[in-house]
């Protein structure tokens, strides 16, 4: 009786989550908005939270780029490997990145698993600081950055801020979660801050949105148009 009740609210008096989730699909949601990218095989995309590889699938397909896939819970990232162990171009790494490096516990739940959510099955995972990851492999430019991990990306963004290296991302694609404390107004200060050095191409609150880097904004130098900016 209360998966009816549920279903029969959720028609009548869908919550604001559902009626960005409802507006996203009716634009023309994935298929629209999350691969329609100008890139080429020379591109650098980095597919944060791969869960069973089908995005960085399905951007291979569209552009033959170079990914890198982060997936921390090692049965997801074992069944990535092999689903691409013939492709040279997409590697597969069996940790996350995240704002510091530490170790963590991942509450295993499908593509909801989360560091924030609760289940009954969990695993000890590594997280890698961003910023130093980016540093280690040489890194100077994105082109794109897909960002999936229910609730780690507040941690993750702000680090890149903090480190300028947001900088050098071109696309940001992302999705933010309300399963962490304050998340909406973290989320904001988030925003207001890679207003700086992006713009946002489609906004979907809670579901899935996209900034583009301004022109102007030349990776780790500085802001050809404002340079006194501080993001």
């Amino acid at each position: 009786m209360k998966r009816v009740f549920n279903r029969i609210r959720r028609v009548l008096a869908p919550s604001r989550h559902e009626r960005a989730v409802r507006r996203y699909f009716a634009d023309g949601g994935d298929y629209r908005f999350r691969f329609s990218y100008d890139l080429g095989p020379d591109a650098l995309v980095l597919d944060l939270g791969g869960y069973q590889g089908q995005w960085a699938s399905d951007i291979f397909a569209r552009y033959l780029c170079r990914i890198e896939v982060f997936e921390p819970v090692p049965e997801f990232a074992e069944k990535i490997r092999e689903r691409f162990r013939r492709n040279g171009k997409i590697r597969v790494h069996e940790f996350a990145l995240g704002g510091s490096s530490r170790k963590d516990v991942i509450k295993i739940n499908a593509d909801g698993s989360s560091l924030f959510a609760s289940a009954d099955k969990t695993a000890t995972v590594e997280v890698v600081d961003i910023s130093e990851w980016l540093e280690k492999e040489g890194v100077r430019k994105v082109d794109l950055m897909k960002i999936n991990v229910e609730g780690a990306e507040y941690e993750l963004i702000e680090r890149l801020i903090e480190t300028r290296m947001i900088r050098i991302v071109n696309h940001l694609q992302v999705q933010f979660h309300d399963v962490v404390p304050d998340a909406e107004t973290r989320m904001k200060t988030i925003l207001a801050a890679l207003e700086k050095t992006h713009y946002p191409t489609y906004q979907f609150k809670f579901v899935w949105e996209n900034w583009t880097r301004k022109p102007g904004i030349t990776g780790l130098g500085r802001n050809v148009d404002d340079a006194d900016s501080q993001a």
